[in-house]
């Protein structure tokens, strides 16, 4: 059985980057769209949802539905999930992010789901803990997945599109502020001229 690898791109990252630097000291969450072809799932696109978030709300749900057909437009699918944790230190998915990311996979088989290790945030490395299902792990399937080579590295089954992207997504916090321009869904209920399922606002360079 062949194994499927995934690529995250420069946008994605950069967003998911710009989303836990807008809150550090809240649990952020988002959901991560793309398509999959010939083995591979390009993660083309983070979408980013909550940062007041404790359960799987009301609005969570309809953040959720709002995302899925935003990418349907975009002729996508939602392909994995991503969250941050309120403590840095704290690199566990949570309860709910395995719920959501559960709900995601049971529509596309090869979710993903990544936790943001915030303790790496700022280190020019990529900051995040891929989790993926593993068969008859009983209540809590979803695990940290400990890959050979490691994920983000050459040859790796999780590959970032552009290795430069984590040094860039630091510059353009600290040298750009980007993420004041950010907004989640939580953001657009406040403010409803907030761009959350695109974020046109932040012109994110390629590198």
């Amino acid at each position: 059985m062949t194994m499927v690898s995934y690529a995250l791109s420069h946008k994605a990252y950069v967003k998911i980057f710009l989303h836990a630097a807008k809150h550090p000291h809240r649990p952020v969450n988002g959901v991560l769209i793309g398509k999959s072809s010939s083995g591979v799932v390009d993660i083309q696109d983070a979408i980013p949802l909550l940062h007041h978030w404790t359960s799987l709300s009301p609005m969570m749900e309809i953040g959720l539905d709002l995302a899925k057909g935003h990418a349907e437009s975009l002729d996508l699918s939602l392909v994995g999930y991503y969250q941050a944790c309120e403590r840095t230190d704290d690199t566990a998915l949570a309860p709910v992010g395995e719920r959501v990311a559960q709900q995601i996979r049971n529509q596309f088989d090869d979710a993903i789901a990544f936790v943001i290790d915030g303790d790496a945030l700022g280190s020019g490395e990529a900051a995040l803990i891929p989790y993926l299902p593993q068969p008859g792990a009983g209540a809590t399937p979803w695990r940290p997945r400990s890959l050979n080579p490691p994920a983000f590295t050459s040859g790796s089954q999780i590959t970032l599109a552009n290795p430069g992207s984590p040094s860039q997504a630091v510059a353009l916090v600290r040298d750009n502020r980007l993420h004041d321009k950010f907004g989640d869904f939580d953001d657009h209920l406040e403010d409803v001229t907030i761009d959350w399922l695109s974020n046109k606002a932040c012109t994110i360079p390629s590198v």
